[in-house]
């Protein structure tokens, strides 16, 4: 029968005094309710009486380390009060209600059931060897003074199991709330990173590209510098530009300055189209369906995988043209960019592949999917399928089997 361990206030020492308080005053009742004959009307208090009371309730003081226990040696000081001729009354048993009450209490339903039927029992027992029968008045209310205390027991019991379990949820509850915190604080940095990623990855690229265009034209044009020059400096003040309005979303409440720049979406892909153009690819943009205004997120990852998708065909391809196209279905766009690979000697340059993992985690970000590959034909293609609202329309992740594909392009994305 194993302990229940239930939760108590108060320390050690304010519970052992609490107890031994409540020992001196059973031990008074019970000494003055065992020392009284209410048919004669005498009062006559008896060593043995006193003895009794006294081991009965000095029991009490461990009743809380051995509650069981304490109840086998309470109930054995009321058998001998019975032998003792004592008159039975809830205040001569006090010490045995008590013991009942504490098992009920620190103990399992069926444990205080089994223990208080037993007491009772062997009380019973030891009165009717004294009268004779055990249908006396003061035997059947024995039997309901020892109902009571197991009855009062269980509800305190359940009442503190109750609160525990409360507590419990509500600890629980806490420390859940801080995780999910905690894993929106993380997923929050991961999609800031990213967009510092596909903002720094895009601008140094055509930055890049331009610069490189500038040195050729010192020998060839030295009259086009100044142009090149100009393209060097917008792309740089558009990359200044975006990565403000990305780091000011980690601006606090109080700062002093807030972005006020939109985030960019699709609306801005003829200037980045013309961006590419300066530094020497050209791509071919089509369109088909009903361009309807986009959910905020759907147009901002569209847009950074098409950013994303030509910073990969200039940086890594060294294709001077590709192609761009925008699908718009009834529940989702399909975005396309596809190259037919190097127009010339030009080496791709090796890379993290960093890109086509942001771009896969943009799109299932939304519910969509990405599939990324090279092209039978030669050259490579890239095709997402973004829902136009998310949460209505999320096909699963499922890859392209091109994907796996081991192709030295795929690594360098």
């Amino acid at each position: 029968m194993a302990m229940i361990n239930v939760w108590r206030p108060g320390g050690p020492a304010r519970l052992l005094a609490a107890d031994a308080a409540r020992a001196v005053v059973l031990f008074v009742l019970s000494v003055v309710a065992a020392s009284v004959d209410p048919h004669r009307r005498t009062f006559q208090v008896g060593w043995p009486t006193v003895l009794v009371a006294a081991i009965g309730c000095a029991a009490l003081m461990w009743r809380r380390r051995h509650p069981l226990g304490v109840l086998a040696v309470t109930t054995g000081c009321g058998v001998i009060f019975q032998l003792l001729g004592v008159r039975d009354s809830p205040l001569v048993s006090s010490p045995v209600l008590v013991s009942v009450y504490t098992v009920a209490v620190r103990t399992d339903r069926r444990t205080a059931w089994t223990a208080a039927a037993v007491s009772a029992a062997v009380l019973v027992a030891a009165t009717t060897s004294t009268t004779g029968s055990w249908l006396e008045p003061d035997t059947l209310a024995m039997l309901a003074w020892t109902a009571l205390p197991v009855a009062v027991g269980e509800g305190v019991r359940s009442r503190r199991a109750y609160v525990m379990a409360v507590e419990e949820r509500a600890e629980h509850a806490e420390r859940t709330r801080e995780q999910e915190a905690q894993q929106r604080v993380a997923a929050e940095r991961v999609r800031i990173a990213r967009e510092l990623h596909d903002i720094v990855a895009h601008h140094i690229a055509l930055i890049n590209a331009q610069a490189g265009v500038a040195v050729h034209l010192v020998d060839q044009r030295p009259e086009q510098i100044l142009t090149a020059l100009e393209d060097i400096r917008d792309t740089s003040r558009s990359a200044l530009d975006e990565l403000r309005v990305t780091v000011g979303l980690l601006r606090q409440s109080d700062d002093p300055v807030a972005p006020r720049a939109p985030m960019p979406g699709l609306a801005q892909v003829p200037a980045l189209l013309a961006s590419f153009e300066r530094a020497g690819l050209s791509v071919s943009h089509t369109r088909r369906g009903d361009a309807g205004p986009l959910d905020p997120a759907v147009d901002l990852a569209a847009f950074r995988i098409v950013q994303e998708s030509l910073t990969n065909v200039r940086k890594h391809a060294g294709a001077d043209h590709a192609r761009l196209s925008l699908h718009y279905r009834r529940e989702r766009l399909t975005i396309t960019v596809e190259d037919d690979g190097s127009a010339g000697p030009r080496r791709p340059h090796p890379g993290a592949g960093h890109g086509l993992i942001g771009m896969r985690e943009r799109a299932a970000a939304i519910g969509g999917r990405l599939h990324a590959g090279p092209r039978p034909e030669g050259g490579f293609t890239v095709t997402a399928e973004l829902p136009l609202r998310p949460g209505r329309s999320r096909p699963g992740p499922a890859r392209d089997q091109r994907d796996g594909h081991d192709d030295s392009r795929t690594a360098c994305r």
